[in-house]
């Protein structure tokens, strides 16, 4: 039978990657292995985890995390060849852009394995992002280029990759079958929101967690002025990455938003299916506040998911914290159509049926 690894690193790549993996599981025409590269160690990754996604624990972890960029690639590439050679997988497969994502395509394609990569095509155009430097780098060596929405599409043929020997396909969002997967599990009366003392739309959830927004204190001050703003107005919700967390500390603010936890996926699926609107700066979130059918206030200049921005369901905000709370009061009183299908039909079982049929070649 023929073999696949999937290389992972951060926790929203196992969620995509379930999709996949419990399609492998049922459908069998192919098996898989699963290498967790380290990266993001997070406490909410126990067994309870692998169990709600109904996905076998990682067969091989390499435990490489806390290093810079260079050193953490690195060690990861030098960590995964052996694994590699190991297993002899007939493709490798790798998500988004993370650090993982680079070195899982390097070390393939160093030992010609072919390379198919979920996410392709998005970008920041924002060189000064690490993701943007791994997404660009791994679509380039790449053989499968699984694009989740035409906007990747035209990335990619704007940058000369119908002339290269790769296959571009347009599948859709995987992370919409993620969410239509736990959607199903929620209940009404979610205890995690009556233990934070929450009802359904009284809220608005936010996240900040990027190194561009952390690490200047001028900026995250400016972001914390915006929610406090909206916060005036209605209930604030931010469970508080550790980064965050660390650069409050550092430059002393302050804040009467309501700082919380951080939470596990499903806890945050319940936050997003009862909450008002989203404020975040993270890339995943954008379009899972899309899926709820709930409107985001987007806090970087630029985003990987234009299509959201063009509908009016998104709004690029920045660190202007006027901006943010006048883009909160339009939103609240706009009527919004979140009836358009932005990121495809069944994307997961279409990434299947293209890894099978490749392998079948």
């Amino acid at each position: 039978m023929k073999k696949i690894i999937t290389v992972l690193g951060a926790r929203p790549q196992f969620i995509k990657a379930a999709v996949l993996s419990r399609l492998i599981r049922s459908r069998g025409d192919f098996s898989e292995v699963i290498v967790h590269t380290g990266q993001h160690y997070d406490d909410n990754m126990s067994e309870i985890f692998f169990r709600e996604l109904e996905i076998p624990d990682p067969t091989y972890n390499l435990e490489v995390n806390g290093k810079a960029h260079g050193a953490m690639t690195g060690q990861m590439m030098e960590k995964l060849e052996p694994v590699l050679r190991e297993e002899e997988p007939d493709l490798v497969v790798v998500y988004g852009d993370t650090n993982s994502t680079l070195a899982g395509a390097l070390v393939a394609r160093k030992m010609n394995i072919p390379v198919a990569h979920i996410e392709a095509g998005l970008r920041s155009y924002n060189m000064r992002m690490p993701e943007e430097v791994n997404r660009i780098l791994t679509d380039r060596i790449s053989d499968l280029l699984f694009c989740p929405t035409e906007q990747a599409m035209r990335n990619l043929e704007k940058e000369g990759f119908g002339g290269f020997d790769l296959k571009m396909i347009l599948t859709g969002d995987i992370m919409k079958d993620s969410v239509s997967f736990f959607k199903k599990r929620l209940g009404e009366d979610a205890e995690g929101l009556k233990r934070l003392g929450l009802e359904e739309g009284s809220f608005v959830l936010a996240t900040i967690h990027r190194q561009e927004n952390t690490e200047s204190e001028e900026q995250l001050r400016s972001i914390f002025n915006g929610l406090e703003s909206i916060s005036a107005d209605m209930k604030v919700v931010l469970p508080l990455h550790p980064r965050t967390r660390a650069a409050m500390n550092e430059f002393k603010i302050q804040s009467s938003v309501k700082c919380i936890e951080p939470v596990g996926y499903g806890d945050m699926q319940q936050l997003l299916h009862q909450c008002v609107m989203v404020v975040t700066d993270s890339g995943g979130l954008q379009k899972e506040a899309y899926f709820h059918g709930k409107p985001s206030l987007v806090v970087r200049e630029e985003t990987e998911w234009l299509e959201l921005v063009e509908a009016g369901l998104a709004r690029l905000v920045g660190s202007d914290p006027e901006k943010m709370k006048a883009s909160f009061d339009a939103l609240r009183t706009q009527e919004l159509d979140f009836s358009r299908d932005l990121y495809g039909k069944e994307p997961g079982t279409r990434i299947y049926d293209e890894i099978a049929a490749y392998l079948k070649r």
